[in-house]
C-alpha cells in the first residue's frame, strides 16, 4: 500500500531533505577591535516573517591570528552569537578562535525559529592580559525557507 504525504512535505526535496524554495543567507563585516565595554556586531541577519532557517557555518577574523596561528586566543575579546538577543547555545561566550576566517571552518546545524534575528558580535573585556588585536571580523552563513504551515510556498514568495 503507498501513501502520499500531504503538505508540508510536498515541498521538501526528496533527496537531500531541504525545502525545495530554500535561500542562502551569508553576512559579514569588518571593524576595529571593541574597547573594553563596548560591543560591535559584525554580522546579522533577521529571517523575514513566516520563515524558519538553519546557521550553518559562522567564522571568525582577527588580525592577530593572520599574522600568527598560535594567535588563536583573544584575551580582552569576548565572542557571542545571538538570536533574538539571548546567547545561542553552545556559543554563548568564547574567548578564542573556533572557527577561523578562510579555513574549512566546522559546520553547525542550528535551527532558528521562525523571524528570529541572528546576530555575531564581539565584546571589548577589562582584561589584564591585553590583547595585541587591532582589526576582528565576523561572519554568518545560513539556510532559510518558508513555513508552510502558512499555506502554499509557492503562492507566499516575498
Amino acid at each position: 500500500m503507498t501513501r502520499s504525504l500531504p503538505g508540508p512535505a510536498q515541498t521538501i526535496c526528496v533527496n537531500c531533505g531541504v525545502p525545495v524554495d530554500s535561500q542562502h543567507f551569508d553576512e559579514s563585516s569588518f571593524a576595529p577591535a571593541p574597547k573594553p565595554g563596548s560591543r560591535v556586531v559584525l554580522a546579522r541577519f533577521a529571517l523575514p516573517p513566516q520563515y524558519c532557517g538553519v546557521l550553518e557555518y559562522f567564522s571568525q577574523f582577527t588580525d592577530a591570528f593572520t599574522l600568527s596561528p598560535a594567535q588563536v586566543e583573544t584575551p580582552g575579546l569576548e565572542w557571542v552569537l545571538a538570536v533574538n538577543g539571548r546567547p545561542l547555545y553552545p556559543y554563548v561566550s568564547f574567548s578564542a578562535i573556533l572557527n577561523p576566517w578562510g579555513f574549512g571552518s566546522f559546520p553547525v546545524h542550528i535551527r532558528l525559529e521562525e523571524g528570529a534575528v541572528l546576530e555575531f558580535a564581539v565584546r571589548g573585556l577589562n582584561a589584564p592580559d591585553s590583547s595585541s588585536v587591532n582589526r576582528v571580523g565576523g561572519r554568518i552563513l545560513g539556510r532559510y525557507w518558508y513555513n508552510p504551515v502558512y499555506g502554499d510556498p509557492v503562492r507566499q514568495r516575498f
